[in-house]
């Protein structure tokens, strides 16, 4: 297939209109029939349903268009970041943080970023939870640094960071904040209270319903932010899971960080839109790789 063939058969198939399809591509509306008309030929069979007053998708149209689209944007990025290369790289780079320690590994890694690349910009935000997730769909960020999993298939993970020793967090005022350590058994003590909004595969990885033995681990209240959930627990409402690098950076008197013995670490990785690698961003994930091995 041709690009143009290509495009008009993409276009048509987001439009599903033969003039606006016509007008995006610049091109007579005869034009963009003929393009399609002469694809199916080829292919053997129709791509489009076409009356008077619709236009829609073969069951063979959108298998197509199902495995055409990724695979044109793929061909489509890869050209742009050829061009980047050859030109510099350049712009803006919107990163966000779902902690302050990845934060820090930001702001390290962007002064050593533009001083390889003086015409490049890393912007850098806080963002949890859903929040960092909906960030990057919406195309307001184009890389996240966070603990995993990640919020869905969409999204691609880039390599792993670094790790933290895992902590429940628990009211300073309940008895089993005078313990040193905890195992994962004593995460059933009290209701764990949880982010409000995640995947269901993040909280069974950091806010599981069950410890390692079976024992049920109650729900407590959900919470759209991190300062909420610290509020809850000092206030007795349950418990809370976290990393135990939090306690230095997340210090109250009314919760206690108490390290987990032989819990899996809490690991931490870039995320992005799958589609999203720029040449921007991969030298940038580079340069946190650089960083993170000296942490």
């Amino acid at each position: 297939m041709e690009r143009h063939e290509i495009e008009t058969f993409l276009t048509l198939a987001e439009e599903l209109h033969f003039t606006r399809t016509a007008e995006r591509l610049l091109v007579s509306p005869g034009r963009v029939s003929q393009t399609i008309k002469k694809l199916e030929r080829r292919v053997g069979g129709a791509l489009f349903e076409r009356s008077n007053r619709r236009v829609a998708l073969t069951p063979v149209g959108r298998e197509l268009h199902a495995e055409l689209r990724p695979a044109y944007q793929q061909v489509q990025q890869a050209f742009a970041n050829a061009s980047a290369a050859c030109r510099g790289l350049g712009g803006v780079l919107r990163v966000g943080f779902s902690a302050p320690w990845c934060g820090d590994l930001i702001v390290r890694a962007a002064e050593e970023f533009r001083a390889r690349h003086p015409r490049c910009t890393v912007e850098f935000h806080e963002v949890t939870f859903t929040a960092a997730f909906t960030a990057l769909r919406a195309d307001v960020l184009d890389m996240l640094i966070k603990e995993l999993p990640s919020d869905g298939a969409e999204f691609a993970v880039g390599p792993l960071l670094f790790s933290e020793r895992r902590a429940l967090v628990v009211p300073a005022s309940h008895h089993i904040a005078a313990q040193e350590t905890i195992s994962q058994e004593d995460t059933a003590l009290l209701p764990l209270i949880t982010p409000a909004g995640v995947s269901q595969e993040f909280l069974d990885v950091l806010y599981p319903q069950r410890t390692p033995g079976g024992r049920i681990i109650s729900r407590g209240p959900e919470a759209v932010a991190w300062q909420e959930i610290l509020s809850l627990v000092g206030a007795g409402q349950g418990a809370t899971t976290a990393s135990m690098r939090a306690a230095a950076y997340h210090g109250r008197p009314d919760v206690v960080y108490l390290p987990y013995d032989g819990a899996p670490p809490v690991d931490y990785a870039p995320m992005w839109l799958k589609g999203g690698e720029s040449a921007e961003l991969q030298a940038f994930v580079g340069i946190l790789l650089e960083f993170s091995a000296t942490r």
